[in-house]
């Protein structure tokens, strides 16, 4: 099965390190990219920027409507994410637990699975 470890994390939280901060906590994550790797689950993993390089787009009735980021209403953003091959939920689980981003963010756990489910 196919899991999706999205890295949930508080919208700014980035602003509030130093680069040399958020520099260790990235090579942390590239490590655990590396662990998941070599043990032959990750599918695909990438960071993302912050909401400030974002845009959201909806039709509507035929009218498209461009938000250009930083979103204010937003107090979280999805940082990133790790695609997981696992046999069962509770793997995809023990890995999100391993995460390093677990002890700063969210780490939510989703199955890949047909919109109409």
């Amino acid at each position: 099965m196919t899991y999706m470890l999205l890295i949930v994390e508080p919208a700014e939280q980035r602003n509030e390190r130093t680069e040399e901060e958020g520099r260790a906590l990235y090579d942390r994550m590239l490590g655990f990219a590396a662990d998941l790797k070599s043990r032959g689950v990750l599918i695909d993993a990438q960071s993302l920027a912050s909401t400030k390089r974002a845009a959201r787009l909806q039709v509507r009735g035929g009218e498209r409507r461009l938000v250009d980021g930083p979103f204010a209403e937003a107090k979280e953003m999805v940082g990133g994410f790790f695609l997981l091959d696992c046999t069962t939920r509770e793997e995809a689980l023990e890995y999100a637990a391993a995460c390093p981003a677990a002890q700063w963010c969210t780490v939510e756990v989703r199955e890949t699975a047909p919109c109409y489910e």
